[in-house]
């Protein structure tokens, strides 16, 4: 996301998975102040894991997750580092 940032003025964001792309679009834009031009939503589903323990093998699942890559208006920047 860093490459893309740069060259494509586009951020990824992990939101709630019941936000939609308008939902997403006016978060960002009031906690920025930017103007969205396009959002593109993933879903990303949880990996099957497993481990070796004394007890035997324990398996689950990482959680899914809900990905959004935003694209900015020419000239439009968000600097994430600006409050530290």
């Amino acid at each position: 996301m860093t490459a893309q940032g740069e060259k494509l003025n586009r951020y990824g964001f992990i939101v709630e998975p019941t936000a939609n792309k308008l939902e997403i679009k006016q978060a960002v834009e009031s906690m920025y102040g930017v103007k969205v031009l396009n959002v593109n939503t993933m879903n990303c589903r949880g990996k099957n894991k497993s481990r070796y323990t004394k007890a035997g093998i324990l398996s689950g699942r990482t959680v899914h997750r809900k990905k959004a890559i935003v694209t900015l208006a020419q000239g439009e920047k968000i600097d994430f580092y600006s409050n530290i």
